[in-house]
């Protein structure tokens, strides 16, 4: 077999693992929690959907792309929930050495490409990576409100905390994050998320 292939396919199988990385978050109503794989696909659907409201143009392509690559690192760094302040402060030195070896798997021009890629998104700087960072922050959050604040409730998180988190999708999208700001008003009114 044709070495580039075979790193190709090789990769292909590899992130396969993607899907038994489970997320904090439980699908809409109250189903099982959900893995990486699914809600990369779900965000990357999102990003298609809801491209015209990002406060900059974006290329849709390649915020789709970035959406489906920005977790594959979580097959070997593992999920860091967004509220777990210990996690958080070892999260980029696990994703740098997951990111290298996974991408590393690779032909060298794609190897970069999706380097770059992901590298872009981790920055926060381009309008298309605030734009992903948007659909990264609002995809849970869709989830948790559609769940009673349930994924909240369990972890004692609160209003502060997740406007703390929120507060950057106003960067890429102001009108997502009137959509969060009413969601998360929402739900402290209901007594699912407390304001502190």
């Amino acid at each position: 077999m044709d070495e580039r292939l075979k790193k190709q396919l090789d990769f292909s199988l590899y992130i396969d693992k993607e899907k038994t990385i489970l997320r904090q978050t439980h699908l809409s109503f109250g189903g099982r929690r959900e893995n990486d794989a699914e809600h990369a696909w779900h965000m990357a659907i999102m990003a298609y959907l809801l491209a015209e409201h990002a406060n900059e143009p974006v290329d849709v392509a390649r915020v789709m792309l970035m959406c489906l690559i920005h977790d594959i690192v979580e097959i070997e760094a593992g999920d860091t929930y967004a509220y777990d302040e210990e996690g958080l402060a070892t999260q980029k030195k696990r994703e740098d050495a997951a990111r290298e070896h996974i991408f590393g798997m690779l032909p060298e021009d794609q190897k970069e490409a999706l380097t770059a890629l992901f590298d872009e998104f981790e920055a926060y700087e381009s309008a298309d990576s605030k734009f992903a960072h948007s659909l990264d922050n609002l995809q849970p959050l869709l989830l948790n409100n559609s769940n009673e604040g349930g994924d909240w409730k369990a972890h004692g998180v609160t209003a502060k905390q997740v406007y703390g988190r929120q507060r950057k999708t106003q960067l890429g999208s102001a009108a997502l994050f009137e959509v969060t700001d009413r969601i998360i008003k929402d739900q402290i009114r209901k007594g699912n998320l407390p304001e502190e």
